[in-house]
């Protein structure tokens, strides 16, 4: 088919990668101009930007496309057959939704309508659901509203973090946007019951609490790994938490006081053992690298 492609970062690459793999023409990529990034603030591209330019389409980095009628008479002029989006990050107007044959197709990281928005990878894992997966949509005006034409499901462990169901998201996302092409089947609407809505996070969602269980802080820890990250203070110092484990005794503790002198805290249902942090500056560490130098006595209060 005659495809335009939109989207932004790393986790939009697989699929487009399989689009062409699959013989698909890509009229053209849109994706976010380049931002400042990293300590210089220099004008970084996004991952689908290098994936696109490295397999010769043209790239176009509109600002804004919602209310820019050269723009989106520029996209209808593309003819294409369907328009693919996989976090691309600017919201599409009517016009651009109805300009391609096929109209546009979204790819979302949850099984619809269960985490519509900003944040289904984190959130599903936060939340403790068990399983999550990719849904193919038919775009409408809605946020993430659109009748449903595919889905495929992946089960969630105990030790996923936000990076490794990304990466496998991301992976199911290219197999199955081909799939929904080829097949073209017939696209059911969302059920009305059990929406949930993935808000877009900020750092502070990161921020650790513990007066919360142990299995609460633990999914917060692998949910935001590895943005917004979570996070502690230790004195004036704040503290990245990069990995835990949940232990079921707390041992009377009050909630953000250590145990022991290696790092084990106590929440307001069982204990986190600190397994990695980072301090400010640094890289991330283990435990015993931490504590190498920097004591944290038994009795010690967090956060």
């Amino acid at each position: 088919m005659r495809l335009i492609f939109m989207g932004t970062p790393d986790f939009a690459v697989p699929a487009l990668q399989a689009l062409l793999k699959a013989g698909h023409d890509i009229l053209a990529v849109y994706t976010q101009p380049p931002r400042p990034a990293g300590r210089g603030k220099a004008l970084r591209r996004s991952p689908v930007h290098d994936a696109a330019e490295a397999a010769g389409i043209e790239v176009r980095t509109p600002a804004r496309v919602r209310r820019d009628p050269a723009e989106h008479a520029a996209f209808a002029a593309l003819e294409a057959d369907a328009a693919v989006v996989a976090a691309y990050g600017l919201i599409l107007p009517r016009e651009m939704l109805d300009a391609p044959r096929l109209g546009c197709l979204n790819i979302h990281a949850s099984l619809l309508p269960r985490w519509r928005g900003a944040s289904p990878i984190q959130s599903a894992l936060v939340a403790g659901d068990t399983r999550t997966g990719i849904s193919i949509m038919q775009m409408d005006e809605g946020l993430d509203t659109g009748a449903v034409l595919l889905e495929e499901a992946t089960p969630i462990s105990a030790t996923d973090t936000a990076t490794t169901l990304h990466d496998r998201l991301a992976t199911m996302s290219g197999r199955l946007i081909v799939r929904a092409l080829a097949e073209q089947p017939p696209a059911v609407p969302q059920p009305s019951t059990g929406v949930t809505y993935a808000e877009r996070l900020t750092r502070e969602d990161g921020r650790i609490d513990w007066t919360r269980s142990c299995a609460e802080i633990d999914r917060q820890v692998r949910g935001f790994t590895p943005w917004p990250g979570a996070f502690t203070t230790w004195g004036d110092t704040v503290l990245k938490i990069g990995a835990v484990t949940p232990l079921p005794d707390r041992q009377g503790a009050e909630a953000g006081v250590t145990l022991d002198d290696d790092l084990t805290i106590a929440c307001g249902d069982g204990a986190i053992r600190l397994e990695r942090l980072q301090l400010p500056g640094r890289s991330m560490m283990s435990v015993p690298d931490f504590l190498r130098g920097r004591p944290v006595p038994k009795g010690t209060r967090f956060g």
